[in-house]
Order: C-alpha cells, then sequence, then structure tokens
C-alpha cells in the first residue's frame, strides 16, 4: 500500500484549564487533498479517537471530549472528581465506549491527578450530558503516575475485555514488579472485577515489563500487538502474550534475556515515539510523535515504513473498513503548529489498495 507523502519522546504539559468552557456546536472548515479530509480543526491536545455509529469522539489532555458529526465539532468539558494532574504527558488520556454505549451514554475513561503530593491515574466510567460527561465510578485507582510516562491507552478487546496501558512513571523497576500497577498492560473486565483467566492470580496485571506503552491493536485473529516508547531511541512494536516479561529497564532492542521478550520490530537508533495504533485489512498503522508520520508495520513480513510525513506529529489513528482517522498532536508545546492545528483528518483508502 502506497499513500502520498510529503531519545524517545514523551508528553509536554498541557495547558492551563482556566476559562475553559462547553462551546456551542459551529461549522467545520472540510477540505480534501490526495485522499485526505479535513474533518475537525483547532483541537486542543488530543490523545485518543473513537467512533461510535455517526460520530466520533476524540478525548483531550485539558480534559475536554469533542464530538464530531456530520460537519459539526462540540467541546464538552468533563466533570472528574479529582483535578487533571499538571505533570508533563498527564491530563485526560484514553477512552474506550462499550457496545451499550447508546443506550447508557457511559463510557471509559483514564486519566492523571494528584494526591497528597503524589500523582496518579485512574480508569473511571463517564457518562455523557447536556452540556458536560461527568465521571460517574471508579474501576482501577491509584496507577503510579509521574514526572513523565503516564502510558493511557485504553480499548475494549475482542474478547469484550478493557485493555489499560501503564507507563512506568518514571520510576523504572517498578515495570518489573508484578505487584506494581506502573509499567504494564492490565485488562479487567468491562464491570471492573479481574478476569478469571488474567495470568496472575487476582491481578489486573497482563504483561509487564514496560517502558511507556501508548498504542494497542489486534490481528484478525485476535492476537494483540503494541507500541512502546523506548529509552534513546529503540521505540517498540512488540507481540503481547498473557503472563510475559517485554524486559524494561533490563533489555531493549536486541538484547537477549532468558524470561524476557524482544519486540518484533524495533527503530534501532532512530526515534519514532510510537502512539497509537490500528489494523486496517492485516496492516497495522501507528501514529509517530517525533517521527512525525504515519507508519505501516506488516506482522507477517516483519517489514515497518513511514507512509505519512508531512502533517506533523501524530498522536493516534483509527480505522473502518475504507480507511483511517488520524489526529494531530502539534499544540502540546514540542510541535509546530500551523493556524487550524491541531486536526482530525480521514484518509481514504483506495478500494484496489485495500487488501494489499
Amino acid at each position: 500500500m502506497v499513500f502520498l507523502t510529503g531519545c524517545t519522546e514523551d508528553e509536554s504539559d498541557f495547558a492551563d484549564q482556566k476559562n475553559q468552557q462547553p462551546e456551542k456546536e459551529k461549522e467545520n472548515v472540510t477540505t480534501s487533498s490526495d485522499q485526505r479530509r479535513v474533518l475537525a480543526t483547532n483541537l486542543q491536545e488530543p490523545w485518543e479517537i473513537e467512533v461510535v455509529d455517526d460520530r466520533i469522539y476524540i478525548s483531550e489532555r485539558t480534559g475536554h471530549i469533542v464530538t464530531v458529526k456530520e460537519g459539526k465539532v462540540q467541546r464538552k468539558r468533563v466533570e472528574f472528581a479529582a483535578d487533571l494532574s499538571q505533570q508533563s504527558e498527564a491530563g485526560l488520556l484514553g477512552l474506550a465506549f462499550p457496545e451499550d454505549f447508546s443506550s447508557t451514554q457511559t463510557a471509559f475513561a483514564y486519566y492523571s491527578y494528584e494526591k497528597s503530593g503524589a500523582y496518579f491515574q485512574r480508569v473511571v466510567k463517564i457518562e455523557e450530558k447536556e452540556s458536560n460527561w461527568i465521571e460517574t465510578e471508579r474501576m482501577i485507582d491509584e496507577i503510579p503516575g509521574g514526572e513523565y510516562h503516564q502510558g493511557g491507552r485504553l480499548e475494549i478487546g475482542p474478547d469484550n475485555r478493557l485493555y489499560i496501558t501503564t507507563g512506568d512513571a518514571t520510576n523504572p523497576e517498578l515495570a518489573q514488579s508484578k505487584n506494581s500497577l506502573a509499567g504494564k498492560i492490565l485488562r479487567m473486565e468491562l464491570n471492573g472485577t479481574v478476569p478469571e483467566d488474567n495470568p496472575f492470580g487476582n491481578s489486573y496485571v497482563y504483561s509487564y515489563g514496560h517502558r511507556n506503552p501508548q498504542g494497542l491493536a489486534w490481528d484478525v485473529e485476535g492476537q494483540l500487538y503494541a507500541t512502546e516508547h523506548g529509552s534513546d531511541a529503540h521505540d517498540e512494536i512488540n507481540h503481547i502474550k498473557a503472563g510475559n516479561n517485554y524486559g524494561w529497564p533490563i533489555i531493549q532492542g536486541d538484547e537477549p534475556q532468558d524470561g524476557m521478550e524482544q519486540p518484533i520490530v524495533h527503530s534501532n537508533e532512530q526515534t519514532w515515539a510510537p502512539s497509537g495504533m490500528a489494523n486496517l485489512h492485516g496492516n497495522f498503522y501507528f501514529a509517530s510523535l517525533r517521527g512525525e508520520a504515519l507508519r505501516q508495520f506488516n506482522p507477517m513480513t516483519g517489514s515497518e515504513e513511514e507512509v505519512i510525513s508531512d502533517i506533523g506529529r501524530i498522536r493516534d489513528v483509527f480505522a473502518d473498513q475504507h480507511g483511517l482517522y488520524v489526529i494531530t498532536n502539534n499544540t502540546d508545546g514540542r510541535g509546530s503548529p500551523s493556524q487550524e492545528d491541531d486536526k482530525l483528518i480521514y484518509i481514504t483508502i483506495p478500494e484496489n489498495q485495500l487488501h494489499q
């Protein structure tokens, strides 16, 4: 498949939340170029894309959720039980929508907060109201946070369980401790309980030894893959299996170690700063922040390549049957935003390229 193109990075401090109120719906400019359509502009540090029926939902680290429908954009504040943390890479991060969202108006969110001088993340349920969202229930609490490495991706897997990525909270040793929720991929029933078939008894921990994973996606056989920020390059794509140890901080790149997994592919001495990932007809597409690109990974061949490189930093990617939604991330203090950044862009894949 071919597209027209034109230290691992971690997220920066997010914008001041003062005076940011829900906005009225407004018309949005739509443009097209080379199979691309801009669906929304002027997003504020966007983090995750979710699509439900005819609506697109985007989380913003500033504590808002943006809804895009039929060319109109609406921003609503999320009323959390705790103030959002001001640490770098923190804020409102992951979103996930269960199948019953249309009837319950209830979704999952991952956010960062401060408590008694310490920093944490939690996974909660949030409910959409007419003018805002509200936190209604805590699912997992006191996931360690730090100066950097907050993780934050939420995805509901093909097994109808919620998967959660957590960073090492700038404390690498926590990634190797199965008693800590930091540096892990967690797996939870949608009612908040621990799945009976999780690898460690009465534990949400599904895999460990992660530095800062931020992308999750499954292949057609239901196998899980994850992107992960490396240290001084060596960013990774890993094939995730229940109970496995992915080595951080003991190994990285191609370094071998008994009982630890090497990545399927890594960036060597280059830096991708990979984030969100999606599977489209057998190929994985993942966002690249420092690399300022959308990249493609073929799990059958192990090949990896850049496919889009002219829209700046990319934070997340979401696939439907005909193409890809991507969000740029140029407004977080580390990019070079244009006048209308950040943007939600849809890239249509020609029919004759969908199954290549």
